[in-house]
């Protein structure tokens, strides 16, 4: 079993920046997937970025390449998504993932998922 907690959400008005945490417990990552999704009201969840634990290795929605970051801390056990010049399109609920299997491209069957991070921005 792994656990997800997601924080770091707010409110920012476009163009600002938030920096989303994921700590994650239970067992060794090594060998996962780290995902971050969203989903936006009356829409579908949306796969946003993941990263290899073990390779290190990024991938990125096309939609938040160059303005989001997917980092990790393998000594806290924690996956970080750095959002720049946010949108009100990037408006949602950001979810994070655990999926056993070390490449980062979805789709993330079979995954752990975290409650959420409520994330507004303002126009």
């Amino acid at each position: 079993q792994v656990q997800l907690v997601e924080s770091g959400g707010g409110l920012v008005q476009a163009g600002g920046s938030l920096r989303l945490s994921c700590a994650a417990s239970g067992r060794t990552l090594s060998g996962y997937a780290m995902g971050w999704f969203r989903q936006a009201p009356g829409k579908e969840r949306e796969f946003v970025a993941a990263i290899s634990w073990t390779f290190g290795r990024r991938y990125y929605a096309d939609s938040v390449k160059e303005r989001f970051t997917i980092s990790k801390d393998n000594a806290k056990n924690t996956v970080y998504l750095q959002m720049n010049s946010l949108k009100p399109d990037d408006t949602g609920v950001y979810y994070c993932a655990a999926r056993f299997g070390n490449s980062p491209v979805p789709p993330y069957e079979n995954a752990y998922w975290g409650q959420g991070t409520q994330v507004t921005v303002s126009s």
